[in-house]
């Protein structure tokens, strides 16, 4: 039985790895889960399985990744050649597939207003993600909100600068925080 996502996150700061330069600083960070915001079709495999060395938990961005389309069979090639330990997606017809194919998945979800927040809640019933990456981030009460009405790990993500950011995201309620910023990779949470 595979592991749920919040038995694989040890460090609640997640490595959100916008620039293949921040690959090395990642692998020596706290964190133990990365996201993958950068590569393409030639480098992705390489990424992944450096990350994974440094026995990091990776997941993939498919919306960010070049030269990737999003249908069943990127999926399926994406598990089967890059194998990752899943994925992220704004997509939430991507989840089930793949899902599917033993990956663990989150959906990443912006809310902007309260219409944003009521189809995030849909989304979330209907594909049943492993986690949910809402954005921004700097929103403790909305997370907190989230978590109480849905039963799937909130992971808040974008526009964090600051420590005290990951931490208010944290006290809300929400399982993890993914920042860009290496600094705050190893902020001992």
């Amino acid at each position: 039985m595979q592991k749920r996502i919040v038995d694989k996150v040890e460090s609640q700061v997640i490595a959100a790895i916008q620039d293949p330069d921040r690959i090395e600083k990642a692998k020596v960070s706290e964190a133990n889960v990365a996201f993958l915001l950068t590569g393409d079709l030639l480098s992705i495999k390489d990424y992944v399985q450096t990350l994974q060395q440094a026995n990091m938990y990776v997941f993939i961005h498919l919306d960010f990744i070049e030269g990737i389309s999003n249908d069943k069979s990127a999926i399926t090639y994406v598990a089967k050649e890059w194998r990752p330990d899943g994925i992220i997606t704004t997509k939430n017809h991507l989840i089930k597939t793949a899902k599917e194919q033993g990956l663990m998945t989150i959906q990443r979800i912006f809310l902007l207003d309260q219409t944003a927040f009521n189809r995030g809640i849909d989304m979330i019933r209907q594909c049943q993600p492993d986690a949910v990456e809402v954005l921004p981030g700097l929103m403790p009460r909305v997370i907190y909100e989230l978590t109480e009405m849905t039963q799937t790990p909130v992971i808040a993500g974008g526009l964090i600068r600051e420590e005290h950011e990951v931490k208010e995201a944290l006290k809300a309620g929400a399982l993890a925080v993914s920042v860009g910023n290496p600094s705050l990779w190893s902020i001992g949470l």
